[in-house]
């Protein structure tokens, strides 16, 4: 009866909260980047790949009002002759890069206006990437406009394993601002996820999650702007293609 009076005694003890511990608090979304265009300009981000530089000059990635404007004109090149790049790459906050790391949870909110001109071509059209840092490593996850049959698509895909999230038709959600959001779980095989969804106004026209391998080595960096092959020269257009209201949230 002594050691069940001392074991109620203990329990009633530690079901006292201790004065001063802070209450344990659930995760949740935290907004870890949120850059006004405007005043932010490209320093919120890690780097700038404008490749059309070496071809004619000029920038082609630049702040428009509130816009982040990315713009392509057929005759860019990349340094390798077969394709064309205009993009920005990894988030800066406080001067600071943000890094993705393994494990981690992470979403990027943002609006889009994809133009007419910027069209679905039958080899890879890229609009949002991630990869691991450095050169000669392939996507880790990636939204494009693809040509399936006869119909142009827009998609998003974890590349390695060529899981295809979600897709649907491209042509409705040009010209017009939509509402895009990735959310990613940073990990090896099933261990990884993506979420994809895309908002028309007041309508969800696609909400898809997929598991599959979301990394490399070392961390992840996003990436926006346009990456395309020019082998599709039927599909090719000088063209641009806008985003605003970027924000990112990691779930910790």
């Amino acid at each position: 009866m002594a050691d069940i009076g001392r074991r109620a005694v203990l329990a009633g003890l530690a079901a006292i909260p201790v004065l001063g511990a802070s209450p344990a608090r659930a995760a949740s979304w935290q907004l870890r980047w949120s850059p006004a265009a405007s005043s932010a300009g490209l320093g919120a981000f890690e780097g700038v790949e404008d490749w059309g530089l070496t071809t004619h000059g000029g920038s082609h990635i630049y702040v428009s009002g509130n816009d982040y404007r990315f713009t392509m004109h057929k005759v860019d090149r990349e340094a390798k002759d077969d394709r064309q790049r205009s993009e920005v790459k990894g988030m800066r906050s406080d001067g600071s890069p943000l890094t993705v790391k393994n494990g981690q949870t992470w979403r990027w909110n943002y609006r889009m206006f994809i133009p007419g001109s910027l069209k679905a071509t039958t080899s890879f059209t890229h609009i949002f990437q991630t990869k691991m840092p450095g050169t000669g490593t392939l996507p880790l996850t990636v939204m494009s406009l693809r040509h399936v049959g006869s119909t142009p698509k827009i998609e998003f895909k974890i590349y390695g394993p060529d899981i295809t999230v979600g897709q649907v038709d491209l042509a409705p959600l040009q010209n017009r601002w939509i509402d895009v959001e990735i959310e990613q779980k940073i990990g090896n095989g099933s261990a990884g996820r993506v979420r994809w969804a895309l908002r028309d106004g007041g309508s969800t026209v696609i909400d898809a999650t997929r598991n599959g391998d979301t990394y490399l080595s070392d961390v992840v960096r996003p990436k926006w702007g346009i990456y395309r092959s020019v082998s599709d020269t039927a599909h090719l257009a000088d063209t641009y293609l806008l985003l605003r209201d970027m924000k990112a949230y990691q779930y910790a």
